[in-house]
Formats: C-alpha cells, sequence, structure tokens
C-alpha cells in the first residue's frame, strides 16, 4: 500500500479537470490547492467536501464524512481509500472552433443559393466544480481543451449554422456585406450558448466569430460578386462625376471673382468709379457715330445724354469742352483766317473786297495779329498793341 505526503496539482494550464494518479491517502498527508483551483475528495464514487485555495492536513476533523468510516483505526495514521480531482478555475482562452460542414442558405439579395462556413475563437472557464465532474468528467482521468470541444462539437456546430442561417434570412444580409455583421453575430451566438454550457458547470466568458468562409471559385458566386460589384463601381464613378462638375463650377465661380476684384482694383489705381466707367463706353460709342465729328451732332448727342447720368454727361461734355479748347488754342497761337462770307474763298489780310467774288469784306471785329475779340471800338488792340484795320 503506497502512502504519500504531498498531494497537489501535477497537470499544465490547458487542462480543465485533472486526476491524482494516486488514491490512497494516509490521514496525515498535506493537500495543496493554488489561488485558481478547486479540489475534490471522492469516496466510494461519492463527492466528498470541496477544498479551495490554501494548504490542508487530511484529518477526520478536516473531513467530516470520514468519522463516520469505521474501519479507520483509533491512532489515524491507517490509510484509506479516496480520489482527488483538481479542477483548474483559470479562464482558458484562445480556443478555436469551426463549423465542420457548410451552412446552406439562400442568398437574400440576388436569390440564389450559397454554402458558408464560419469560424472563430472563444474563452471558457471551470465555474461549478462538481456540476463538472459529474456531468461531464464521470471517470476520466482528465479534461483538455481539445476533449471539451469535442463534447461540445456537435452543440456548436447545430447552433451556430442554424443561428446564421435564420439572421441572414430574417435580417436580409447580403453575402457581400456579411463581414459588417461579425460582432452581431459573436453576441447573439454567445447569449444562445451560454445557458448549455452552464449546465456543465462551464461559463462561456467570451465568443467570438472571427471569419465567414464565402464560396469563393464557385462559378455562380463569382458571377454574381462580378454583378455586385460593377453596380457599387458605376454609383462611385456617378459620385465622382457629379464632385468633379461641383469642383469645376466652383472653380470658375472662382476666377469670375479674381477677374471682378482685378477690375476692382484696376479703377482704385487709375481713380475712377464704376458708373464713370460706363460713362466712357457711353463716350466712345458716341464718337463712332458718323456725326461725332459735326458739333451740331454732337450737341443732339449731349442732349439725350442728359438723361443718362451725371457721370456719363461729366464725361461726355468733358470731351467737348476739349474739343473747343484745341480750337482756342490753335487761334491763340496763331493768326485767325478770314474768308469770304459770300463765296468762302481766304480773305487776304488788309483787303476791303474778296478777290475771287469781289464780295465788300465785312470790317474784322478782331485783332489781325493776335485773334483778340474786339469788345469796343478803338485803334489799337488792347492785348498786343497791334493797329487794326479798317
Amino acid at each position: 500500500m503506497a502512502m504519500i505526503d504531498i498531494i497537489k496539482y501535477e497537470g499544465d494550464n490547458s487542462t480543465f479537470v485533472w486526476k491524482h494518479p494516486c488514491e490512497d491517502f494516509s490521514t496525515s498527508s498535506q493537500l495543496i490547492v493554488h489561488e485558481t483551483q478547486e479540489a475534490i475528495f471522492f469516496l466510494n464514487g461519492q463527492p466528498l467536501d470541496l477544498f479551495g485555495s490554501g494548504r490542508y492536513t487530511l484529518e477526520t476533523a478536516n473531513i467530516p464524512i470520514l468519522r463516520k468510516i469505521k474501519n479507520i483505526p483509533t491512532g489515524g495514521v491507517s490509510s484509506f481509500h479516496c480520489e482527488v480531482y483538481f479542477v483548474n478555475k483559470v479562464e482558458q482562452m484562445a480556443i478555436r472552433w469551426g463549423t465542420d460542414s457548410k451552412v446552406q442558405y439562400v442568398e437574400p439579395t440576388y436569390g440564389f443559393p450559397l454554402a458558408i462556413g464560419a469560424n472563430g475563437e472563444m474563452s471558457l472557464r471551470a465555474q461549478d466544480s462538481k456540476r463538472l465532474l459529474v456531468n461531464l468528467v464521470g471517470t476520466e482521468k482528465d479534461l483538455s481543451q481539445e476533449k471539451l470541444v469535442s463534447y461540445f462539437r456537435a452543440l456548436l456546430m447545430t447552433r451556430i449554422k442554424t443561428y446564421i442561417a435564420q439572421v441572414m434570412k430574417t435580417s436580409a444580409i447580403n453575402i457581400f456585406e456579411i463581414d459588417e455583421h461579425l460582432l452581431e453575430f459573436s453576441n447573439e451566438l454567445k447569449g444562445r450558448l451560454v445557458p448549455t454550457f452552464a449546465d456543465y458547470g462551464i461559463s462561456l466568458e467570451r465568443f467570438y466569430v472571427t471569419a465567414i468562409a464565402k464560396p469563393d471559385g464557385d462559378q455562380q458566386y463569382e458571377e454574381f460578386k462580378n454583378l455586385h460589384f460593377r453596380k457599387y463601381a458605376d454609383i462611385a464613378d456617378a459620385k465622382i462625376r457629379q464632385q468633379v462638375g461641383v469642383i469645376d463650377q466652383q472653380t470658375e465661380s472662382q476666377k469670375m471673382v479674381i477677374e471682378s476684384k482685378g477690375i476692382a482694383q484696376k479703377r482704385q489705381i487709375e481713380g475712377y468709379t464704376y458708373q464713370q466707367e460706363r460713362g466712357f463706353d457711353v463716350a466712345e460709342h458716341l464718337a463712332q457715330n458718323e456725326g461725332a465729328g459735326n458739333f451740331s451732332s454732337a450737341g443732339i448727342g449731349l442732349g439725350m445724354m442728359a438723361g443718362v447720368g451725371g457721370a456719363v454727361g461729366t464725361t461726355v461734355g468733358g470731351m467737348v469742352n476739349n474739343a473747343f479748347s484745341g480750337i482756342q488754342s490753335s487761334v491763340e497761337n496763331g493768326r485767325a483766317d478770314q474768308f469770304c462770307e459770300e463765296c468762302g474763298a481766304r480773305i487776304m489780310p488788309g483787303t476791303a473786297f474778296c478777290d475771287s467774288c469781289g464780295h465788300p469784306v465785312a470790317k474784322p471785329n478782331s485783332c489781325i495779329n493776335c485773334g483778340y475779340v474786339f469788345e469796343r471800338p478803338g485803334k489799337f488792340c488792347p492785348k498786343c498793341g497791334a493797329k487794326r484795320e479798317g
């Protein structure tokens, strides 16, 4: 009969339940349970007390049920037959899962049959040690991650495939947009699987659907995929063209604004306003008319311009004044010519009759030297002192 002094967990961290290989312990043996573990004694197939983390001496005082065992001799040194199971209660993460077959359903958008798969990860933790041992472990020596997932494989596949097919049908989820719903799938599936795991003393801490396996390579699927992306490519292209058109319109408007600002700056530098500029345009138009060289026509033009505006009238009036001042300047800078009132021939200074037609020449009323217009009778020009003729 083997005697043992120390009873402790000797499994790895990927194991949920580990049974100590020895089954006969002395009442003076030491039991060591780590922080993330629990230990359960079985006697004659029945679970005894549950030990949490700590160090324990196996005595009848610590195991009340053993007090009823009559074959323990006085002194407590005799051995007894029992089993010790250690339950690892740490959360075990990154446990992979995946559908063993394709999910068959009819794609709601295009109405063609599809077969897809799903896979992901989950994390589990032993929650109820006694329930886990009684309902799932039984007489097994250990319960690893791989073995636990194999126990739940059929349940996982049934629940996952049924749920995904139902949601994609009722929610009309497009196969090409299914990746946008992975979080929705994960949360809903976790809620559906939690009660089932809890029945066996297991807590489903996290559950993720990380990928949906689409039927890439299938001819029908590829045809509909091309159709789908071509449709959205056309929409995107139309939006781009619309944005480009808006940009072109904005660019044209900006050019007009820049040109307007440039013209305004030009007016400011050259010292005239918009109204004056319009007056320049009207004056230029009048100057191009056939009668623009005739002062009488110019007078008519000035009369018509009276109602146009002060700026335009001022501009045209300035043009006429400049014309008259030019004539006056030419008279003042030289001798004024005199013409016959009968035939229009040029009259030589000092003559009394026209040498062309003989018509009497009117007595001049201006100085023949400087052109000064006499205002009263006299013998000499009051401006240059020249002697008057006649």
